[in-house]
């Protein structure tokens, strides 16, 4: 075989071996209620291949967050009989994870799969709560004969009994503000919000701290690449004007990951058929990124349930 492994960056047997790696890459190539540009079924490749471009170190962290241990899965095979399977799907292969110790990460895929996590984790953590980065609110009660939409997906997640904080959003129906205004559990900062106080960085910190102030100690991470500005990810199956730059959503994960125990997380809604290859890039350096954020050099007391 010519060339590195094909895992999540390449790694070697000692840095990739499921049994002692502290982290699981779960590619999901899956985008059946997809509404507008499909392809995010071929999202997961397409990130897995462009990380074996990046590099190790970190010199944001100034360490090497692989070392870790991170082992790539197969990918989950979809199940096409009704969006729900699929989401059981998901929920059974998490929580299997989660059982064996690993911080699950999903590589989507479209948005509904975070419901089948979100419910594995809330199963060993009734407490968990949720931080959604997204451009869309995603809480229509229906959408297109399905409840498990993508476009449903946070809704699905409120009705488990998890908090929602949301950040990045611009773009959502009159059903969603109705509902979002009336539910207890949700906070919102949307992309406005963020767009008034991107340069000035002391304004920045205390929005990042007030977004994790009001998160539980127990969290799930899911994010939608939308919430980016199409400037930057353009390869997504429904671009929204007006998004959140590199630095304010790799800002924002940093400090919810340092304020809060993060027990699984997901990356979704890649279409790399709709942008160029950059977007691939990006949305592998987030991932390690994320990974790099998420899970301390030294494994905690407890790491895995209560």
């Amino acid at each position: 075989m010519f060339g590195p492994p094909r895992n999540f960056l390449g790694l070697p047997p000692d840095l990739s071996d499921y049994a002692t790696a502290r982290a699981a890459i779960l590619p999901v190539p899956y985008d059946a209620t997809t509404s507008y540009r499909g392809g995010a079924r071929d999202g997961a490749r397409a990130i897995v291949d462009a990380s074996l471009q990046l590099e190790l170190y970190d010199a944001d962290l100034d360490r090497e967050p692989a070392g870790v241990g991170i082992h790539t899965l197969d990918e989950l095979e979809p199940d096409y009989r009704s969006p729900e399977l699929m989401v059981a799907r998901v929920r059974e292969a998490t929580g299997t994870l989660l059982d064996d110790g690993k911080f699950p990460l999903l590589l989507g895929g479209e948005h509904s799969l975070t419901v089948g996590a979100v419910a594995a984790c809330r199963a060993r953590w009734p407490a968990l709560g949720v931080l959604q980065l997204d451009a869309h609110a995603d809480l229509r009660d229906e959408y297109h004969g399905t409840p498990y939409s993508h476009a449903c997906a946070m809704r699905r997640v409120v009705a488990l009994g998890c908090p929602l904080t949301a950040v990045g959003i611009r773009s959502l129906s009159a059903e969603e503000a109705a509902f979002r205004r009336g539910a207890a559990g949700i906070t919102t900062i949307a992309a406005a919000e963020v767009a008034r106080v991107r340069y000035n960085v002391e304004a920045r910190d205390a929005l990042w701290d007030r977004v994790v102030a009001g998160l539980p100690d127990v969290i799930y991470i899911t994010v939608d690449l939308d919430v980016f500005d199409p400037s930057l990810m353009a390869a997504t199956g429904t671009p929204e004007p007006g998004g959140l730059d590199w630095w304010e959503v790799t800002g924002l994960l940093r400090r919810a990951c340092a304020g809060r125990r993060v027990v699984g997380a997901d990356i979704v809604e890649l279409a790399p058929g709709e942008g160029p290859e950059a977007c691939a890039f990006a949305a592998a350096k987030l991932a390690y990124t994320l990974l790099g954020y998420a899970i301390p050099a030294t494994p905690p007391v407890g790491a895995t349930g209560e």
